[in-house]
């Protein structure tokens, strides 16, 4: 294969880092999609074009969605981090494994 781009350590921190990042996002994603009303302050909802929407619930619903998936997809971005480190990780443990 080829030579580690982390450290064993800095791999590791990744992993761990990865895999709260995976946990907060998707339970975020999952609270946006059943609407939670305490994230409405998260919601981009722009007063003036709220008003241009004719200050529909729909609207409003559409804003929650939007944050839902942008959760998902850093929470997916994490889990490809997460692969990369756990990688790292293999690799650096198969060459101390090679020169000891």
């Amino acid at each position: 294969m080829g030579c580690p781009i982390l450290g064993p350590k800095c791999s590791a921190y990744y992993m761990i880092i990865s895999v709260w990042g995976i946990i907060m996002l998707v339970l975020m994603g999952i609270f946006f999609q059943i609407r939670t009303p305490s994230l409405f302050e998260d919601i981009s909802v722009d007063e003036e074009e709220w008003s241009n929407h004719g200050m529909s619930l729909d609207f409003v619903k559409s804003k929650y969605e939007d944050n839902a998936v942008n959760c998902w997809i850093a929470a997916a971005l994490y889990a490809v981090l997460f692969v990369f480190s756990f990688i790292q990780q293999r690799m650096n443990a198969r060459q101390t494994y090679e020169t000891s």
